[in-house]
């Protein structure tokens, strides 16, 4: 991945166009997370760019994300890789997502309604996978569903905080695993969700 290319195209992403409500769409500009409806938020820019880098998708990559969300880090993710496999489980989230990347000309992009901590196992194995919400603990499907070299961005704690780990598999299919620094995301529902 071409970091300069990233850092160019994160800079003229607006931001705002993800965004639907009047008076949350004036404050896009900061580094924040913000609310977007139905409990959940969009990420602060910074760290969207930062688990986009860390992801490192190229061209070829098929890349699983686990909560569509707004579309925001979705976009990101189609402008740098062959195709992206994106599941919300909430469904007026997912078509308003669909819509705007629709717009915006992507058309790399499958679009699920569901429980994303199983993944996407008719279309696995992905190259890369990246998880928007915090997990209590490793969602077993989603290691099944990395291919060998792939790389897996997924935030694991508590509802205080939680730890983005980079998880790799080699070529041999040997997992590592490594913690790069603390987060704080909405929490992934279902049985990988948080258990404090």
């Amino acid at each position: 991945m071409d970091q300069k290319q990233l850092l160019t195209f994160y800079r003229n992403l607006d931001r705002s166009y993800f965004i639907d409500e009047k008076h949350i769409k004036s404050l896009a500009h900061l580094d924040r997370a913000l609310p977007i409806g139905h409990g959940q938020t969009i990420s602060q820019p910074s760290l969207v760019l930062e688990m986009t880098s860390l992801l490192a998708p190229d061209k070829t990559s098929r890349v699983l994300e686990i909560g569509t969300g707004s579309g925001y880090q979705t976009a990101l993710l189609a402008e740098f890789s062959a195709e992206v496999y994106t599941i919300e489980r909430i469904r007026e989230l997912a078509d308003k997502a669909r819509r705007k990347l629709t717009e915006m000309g992507y058309d790399n992009i499958f679009f699920k309604v569901g429980d994303g901590s199983a993944g996407w196992k008719e279309s696995a194995p992905f190259d890369r996978i990246i998880v928007t919400a915090g997990a209590g603990r490793m969602p077993e499907a989603l290691l099944h569903q990395l291919n060998n070299n792939g790389r897996m961005v997924i935030p694991i704690g508590n509802s205080h905080f939680q730890e983005l780990l980079l998880i790799t598999r080699d070529e041999t299919g040997n997992i590592h695993t490594q913690d790069m620094g603390s987060v704080a995301f909405v929490e992934m529902k279902g049985c990988y969700g948080w258990c404090d």
